[in-house]
C-alpha cells in the first residue's frame, strides 16, 4: 500500500466486511434433511464460492447467537437461527423441487416470503417441470367444474399454469426468478448452478 509521511493506507475493516456481505445468499431448501446433509450442503457451498458467491447453509452456526436462545426448545432455535441467517444475506436461493406433496416444502416456502418481506432477492430452483395443477391434480384426485378444476372436497384448485401456488411465484418473478428442469431429484446439482449463476449475475449488477 502507499504511504504518505510514513502513515501506510489500509484496507478498511468496515468497508471489506460490507463488501463480503453483498455476496452472501442463503440456501433454503429440504436439503437438511438428506441423510449427507453437511456433506450435501457444503457442495451446494462450494458451487456458490465458484461464481463469487457466499453461500449460508441453515446447518451454519451463528456468530455471536444470544445466550437467552439456550433456554428455549431445539426447534425454537432451530427456527430463530435460520431467520437471522436470512437477515444478515443479501438473497435467498431456495430448493423449491416438490417435497412430501404437490408444493415445495412448507419450511422453504415461509422462508421465501420471510425473505421478500424483508426487500430481499429470492431465486428458486427444482428438478422437476411438471405444472402445479398437474401435480395437485396427481396426487389429489379432482373433477372438472366447467373450465375449472375442483379437489375431493369441492375446493377449487389454482390453476395459472405456474410451477407453484401464485404467492411464491409472485416472489420470484418481483426479485429474482426461476430455473427448473427435470433431473435426479435429490442428488442433482446442476440445476442449482444454473441458479447459482443467474442470482451472481444479477447480484453482480
Amino acid at each position: 500500500m502507499r504511504s504518505w509521511s510514513g502513515w501506510k493506507a489500509r484496507p478498511c475493516r468496515a468497508w471489506r466486511r460490507w463488501r463480503d456481505d453483498l455476496t452472501l445468499v442463503y440456501l433454503a431448501g429440504p436439503d437438511v434433511f438428506l441423510p449427507d446433509a453437511p456433506d450435501w450442503l457444503a457442495r451446494k457451498k462450494a458451487i456458490c464460492a465458484g461464481h463469487g458467491l457466499t453461500g449460508v447453509s441453515p446447518l451454519d452456526p451463528l456468530a455471536e447467537e444470544p445466550a437467552a436462545w439456550a433456554e428455549v426448545p431445539d426447534w425454537r432455535r432451530i427456527a430463530l437461527r435460520n431467520e437471522a441467517h436470512i437477515r444478515g444475506c443479501v438473497a435467498v436461493i431456495a430448493n423449491l423441487t416438490p417435497f412430501r406433496g404437490p408444493s415445495a416444502d412448507a419450511g422453504t416456502v415461509y422462508e421465501v416470503g420471510f425473505a421478500r418481506g424483508l426487500g430481499l432477492r429470492v431465486f428458486g430452483y427444482a428438478t422437476v417441470t411438471a405444472g402445479f395443477l398437474d401435480r395437485t391434480l396427481a396426487a389429489f384426485p379432482g373433477s372438472r367444474d366447467g373450465d375449472a378444476w375442483r379437489d375431493q372436497d369441492g375446493l377449487l384448485v389454482e390453476q395459472f399454469g405456474l410451477f407453484d401456488n401464485l404467492m411464491i411465484e409472485g416472489a420470484l418473478a418481483e426479485t429474482g426468478g426461476l430455473v427448473r428442469e427435470d433431473a435426479d431429484r435429490w442428488r442433482d446439482l446442476s440445476v442449482f448452478e444454473r441458479c447459482v449463476v443467474a442470482a451472481a449475475e444479477i447480484l453482480a449488477g
